[in-house]
């Protein structure tokens, strides 16, 4: 028996709207590759021409469910005094156990290998949260600290929520933001803390 959901008369906007917030949820499920038009205009109760007259094609769908889950802020903030604390704490609340899903890690985990989609999903990190946080960065190293930041950040939640790891899903919250926090306050630093040729190792004159 067919559990298809009945196509319903929208306006175009709705009709729009519709059919990208369920792309946004397929393609977070299933990837770029494994989600199918078909199961895209199903969710959204049209018909798969209807996804091919609003957005063109299966990447321009994408592309906009990409700029859709990226857009808002999940765990990089906007101000950078205790950027790295708030930013520790919301990723070990965010990964603990029983925390509702990241959904725009999911969707880079599932669609980052694809060939046809890693471009889009690289910009789409690039434009939000990548440029959110090098926007509150100084320097000219600010994109580099950057995208090490989010290296840490994406590789916490890949350990802690999707492989599972024993030490990270089971440590407790405030240890683990005390530990990111330490790991990410070199990234957040002025430039005013930038090391001296006479430093030494700490950052701190020799």
């Amino acid at each position: 028996m067919s559990t298809a959901h009945p196509v319903r008369r929208r306006d175009g906007a709705a009709t729009r709207e519709a059919i990208l917030a369920a792309a946004v949820v397929e393609f977070t499920e299933h990837g770029y590759a494994r989600a199918g038009v078909r199961q895209i205009a199903e969710r959204a109760g049209v018909t798969a021409m209807m996804i091919n007259r609003y957005f063109g094609s299966k990447d321009r769908l994408f592309a906009e469910a990409v700029e859709r889950a990226f857009a808002p802020p999940t765990v990089v903030g906007d101000q950078l005094p205790g950027l790295a604390d708030s930013v520790a704490r919301t990723l070990a609340e965010r990964t603990a156990p029983g925390a509702e899903p990241l959904d725009p890690f999911l969707l880079l985990l599932r669609s980052a290998a694809d060939p046809e989609a890693v471009d889009i999903v690289r910009q789409g990190i690039e434009t939000h949260v990548g440029a959110r946080l090098a926007g509150l960065l100084d320097g000219s190293d600010a994109e580099v600290r950057a995208q090490l930041g989010l290296a840490v950040i994406a590789g916490t939640w890949l350990l802690r929520t999707v492989v599972g790891t024993t030490a990270l899903a089971s440590a407790d919250n405030d240890q683990l933001a005390d530990l990111l926090a330490d790991m990410l306050r070199p990234v957040t630093r002025t430039s005013g803390l930038h090391r001296s040729p006479a430093a030494g190792p700490d950052g701190a004159a020799g």
